[in-house]
């Protein structure tokens, strides 16, 4: 008995002290095999089985890897026999540390899978043990360079935004979130991690089955809009709504509409370039995000069995199936109402004239320069589609080597100055 003790004494010992346990269903030799590309976003609850399918079709064939911080094996079997779609492997890695994560063993999974799933869980260790490191490398060369399929659910979909709530110092309330803006459990994160296409300065929120959260996710939205000085952009899924997106950037709503109430939620701030930002959104005060009953612009989608309905994150305006609402805050309190499509479009903004501002040669080859009177000033390009290409900060001379050619629109902000400028490169 005595030994009995120790040995299972020794094995908790050990377990614990591991970086990571990995469970792998399936055939352990790699299959090379081209992946498609896109993202699936999931609301938080059991999965929506069609949603997976898409999924895990964009494999190939080929190998998955499930990202989680706790639990266990759960997704092996369901992902590998359960859903009729042929892989070669599903392995799933349960990190306990940064140490694990960073773990070169890890690494080259990440590197050769097809599809890549992150598991709920508290996303703060996500981002915890995955951020500014070798692992937020490999993940952003699987999206962007591999373009391997990449998805979530819960904690796994909160992190995908290129902007993100972070849970840093626990979860936050409407209540609190309204009351507040800047309370420290507000921890948000703003483009400093993943870089995935068409979730460009989005921020995701998930559970929305929960009213609480629309009124919280609006907070994140308006800090966005005040911290950054750009535009808000917002998705949410209710429990067991998925959205998954094309790489096209159509995105397409799974869920079991009308038998349940499953929506995802697509939202932006109002249509007016110059004046989005909130009223009020100030440490200690209560948010104040009105525009006169249009802060917010959004497009609510039934998730059904066929994902036929969708929204176009190309533009952000046009899509199928759904309804517009507007939402706002007055002082502290959160509104809904209904509304009609606002048309907004990304690039029909008007320019404000600013004599201190110049962006040459246009058309323009491998770099742009910038005649500028500002010491501190952002540049950011935006495709045709409204993606952002480039970012930089207080630079006179761009390179832009790495754009195809085409379309661009490029907006210079400084404290209170805005200039939008169209330019094509040959």
């Amino acid at each position: 008995m005595r030994y009995l003790i120790c040995v299972l004494l020794l094995s908790s010992i050990i377990g614990y002290s591991q970086n990571y346990t990995e469970y792998l269903t399936g055939n352990a030799n790699d299959i090379v095999v081209t992946p498609d590309s896109g993202v699936c976003l999931m609301g938080g609850a059991s999965e929506s089985d069609e949603a997976m399918v898409w999924f895990l079709e964009k494999a190939n064939g080929g190998d998955v890897v499930v990202l989680r911080a706790s639990g266990s094996d759960g997704y092996n079997n369901y992902f590998y026999t359960e859903l009729g779609v042929s892989i070669n492997s599903v392995r799933t890695f349960v990190i306990n540390n940064e140490n694990g994560a960073t773990d070169s063993y890890i690494l080259d999974k990440i590197e050769k899978a097809e599809a890549i799933w992150f598991a709920g869980g508290d996303q703060y260790n996500y981002v915890s043990y995955f951020k500014d490191n070798v692992v937020e490398d490999a993940l952003n060369a699987f999206v962007n360079d591999k373009q391997g399929v990449i998805g979530g659910t819960s904690a796994g979909m909160a992190i995908l935004g290129s902007s993100y709530f972070d849970a840093e110092n626990g979860t936050v309330t409407n209540a609190e979130a309204l009351a507040n803006p800047y309370d420290n459990k507000v921890s948000l994160g703003y483009n400093d991690f993943l870089s995935i296409p068409y979730l460009e300065g989005i921020i995701t929120d998930t559970h929305y089955d929960d009213p609480d959260r629309r009124a919280r996710h609006s907070v994140f939205l308006a800090r966005h809009a005040t911290d950054t000085g750009f535009a808000s952009f917002g998705i949410a899924c209710n429990e067991y709504t998925a959205v998954c997106v094309e790489n096209d950037g159509r995105a397409y709503v799974y869920g079991d509409y009308p038998n349940y109430e499953e929506y995802a939620y697509f939202i932006r701030s109002n249509c007016n370039i110059e004046n989005f930002s909130p009223e009020n959104c100030s440490n200690g005060n209560p948010l104040d995000w009105n525009k006169e009953g249009e802060a917010l612009k959004v497009y609510k989608v039934p998730g059904i069995t066929t994902g036929e309905n969708y929204f176009e994150l190309g533009d952000w305006t046009n899509g199928s199936g759904g309804t517009w609402e507007s939402w706002y805050i007055n002082n502290g309190t959160f509104n809904t109402a209904p509304t009609t499509n606002p048309f907004c479009n990304l690039l029909s903004i008007a320019e404000l004239t600013e004599n201190n501002i110049a962006v040459f040669p246009n058309p323009f080859q491998n770099e742009l320069q910038l005649s500028i009177l500002y010491k501190n000033y952002k540049v950011v390009c935006f495709d045709s589609f409204g993606r952002v290409a480039l970012s930089v900060t207080s630079k006179n001379i761009i390179d832009t080597s790495s754009l195809a050619s085409g379309i661009y629109f490029v907006n210079i902000t400084s404290v209170g100055v805005s200039k939008m400028i169209k330019m094509v490169k040959k």
